[in-house]
């Protein structure tokens, strides 16, 4: 049967959402916070060049604060009119929150106040919640202390990259061409690119001069494609609330969680970005800490990256912030907290017999909170369903069925069985057979 529709501009009362969700929809693209904190790539070469002879300098990257503060404002008259009584209003007066905070972050690039808004939007390694006795950084030093053994000792060979960027957009086109079919989603290969790909509605970037892996191909598309294009497509056809085709700061988070927990459920990753993964919480605490960019790099080089990929992360770490140490952004730390807390939501959605909050996660850019208040709305018609979502997400008879396997395999510990016990139980059991 299908979803029944409201147009937002007659349903009583829905009218009232119409101009802030629209103001939001104005300023929010004027926030572009990765592109205002982009380190020069001349800055990779320079450091690297003085790294090999021995005498490494810190960058000066020369990213200067922002004038936002007519944007700041704009956004905090924006949720002093949100009708925060309503789960509508309440859910545009968090988006309106998390634009002011991210326009205060960049106003104060460089500054302490960068690292305060940076940790409100994204959060801190070392948070644990209320609910918790762990934190992300604890999980991800036992991912780390788990596979050290693995990767260190080569046992586990590493991923060849071996593809030239133009060969993997043409590969890539290939794949997600009849997931978007007549969406018009283009790749495009870009030298200016910090990351090796990064994906918006319309465009999915690889970078000129990065060398790929079958793998990589595999996870772009479950993680970039799927997830970061899918939802802010999906966003763009809601008939209200088209902030959820923006992708607020807030929703970062859940963002990175989704789509990390998309390149999981489809085996798309593999040890090597799950301990790049973790090493980035490891660094940003460093960071918060006060190690500066030369001993934040040497934690990543002496966690198996190369000199490149060391770099590269720990200017991901210190963009916006101060390479001296202290000021950093934490972005980069929300991938595992992310995915945690989205696979957490998934388990209880389904444990509770809510599996129809599901698909809500694909709809736009939200929260999981946002989920959860809106989704009367998706029930009536006033917010529409996914268009474009994943397959995995599509059969939540095979969700269920690997959430469950690996709730029940927990019950068993790993700590009191070795290796021989598999072949001593046998022995055992023929002894106790009587049967010789």
């Amino acid at each position: 049967m299908p979803q029944p529709t409201i147009n937002p501009r007659t349903a009583p009362g829905f009218d009232r959402f119409v101009e802030p969700d629209q103001a939001l929809g104005r300023l929010g693209p004027k926030i572009r916070v990765l592109k205002s904190i982009g380190w020069p790539r001349t800055a990779e070469a320079e450091f690297l060049a003085g790294w090999r002879k021995g005498d490494p300098r810190i960058p000066v990257p020369g990213t200067q604060p922002q004038d936002l503060h007519a944007e700041r404002e704009a956004f905090l008259t924006i949720m002093r009119r949100c009708d925060t009584g309503h789960p509508i209003g309440t859910y545009l007066y968090r988006t309106a929150w998390s634009y002011a905070v991210a326009a205060d972050m960049l106003m104060h690039i460089g500054k302490p106040r960068f690292t305060e808004c940076s940790t409100l939007l994204y959060g801190r390694p070392d948070f644990r919640y209320r609910s918790q006795t762990r934190t992300n950084l604890d999980a991800a030093e036992a991912m780390l202390k788990m596979t050290d053994d693995l990767v260190g000792g080569y046992k586990v060979p590493p991923t060849i990259a071996d593809m030239n960027a133009e060969t993997f957009a043409a590969q890539l086109r290939q794949r997600i061409g009849d997931y978007f079919a007549g969406a018009d989603v283009e790749v495009v290969i870009d030298p200016k690119l910090a990351s090796k790909a990064a994906a918006g509605s319309r465009k999915i970037k690889v970078r000129s001069d990065a060398l790929f892996s079958e793998l990589d191909l595999e996870q772009l598309v479950q993680h970039e494609a799927f997830i970061h294009t899918g939802t802010v497509l999906n966003g763009k056809r809601q008939p209200l609330l088209t902030t959820l085709g923006l992708g607020a700061p807030r929703t970062t988070r859940t963002q990175e969680g989704l789509a990390t927990f998309s390149e999981i459920i489809n085996l798309a990753l593999d040890i090597t970005r799950l301990r790049r993964l973790a090493l980035r919480v490891r660094m940003v605490k460093m960071a918060l800490d006060g190690a500066d960019f030369i001993e934040v790099f040497n934690g990543f080089l002496t966690g198996g990256q190369s000199e490149e990929d060391a770099y590269r992360s720990a200017e991901r770490v210190f963009r916006g912030g101060d390479p001296k140490g202290g000021v950093c952004f934490t972005k980069d730390a929300t991938y595992l907290e992310g995915v945690f807390t989205v696979a957490i939501f998934i388990r209880k959605a389904l444990k509770e017999g809510r599996p129809e909050l599901i698909p809500h996660l694909f709809a736009g850019r939200l929260t999981l909170g946002d989920v959860i208040i809106l989704a009367p709305f998706f029930a009536d018609g006033t917010l529409v369903n996914a268009h474009f979502m994943p397959p995995w997400a599509r059969d939540q008879r095979r969700l269920l069925a690997m959430i469950t396997f690996f709730n029940a395999n927990q019950l068993f510990t790993m700590d009191t069985v070795d290796m021989d016990r598999f072949s001593l139980f046998e022995e055992e059991q023929i002894a106790a057979s009587g049967i010789s």
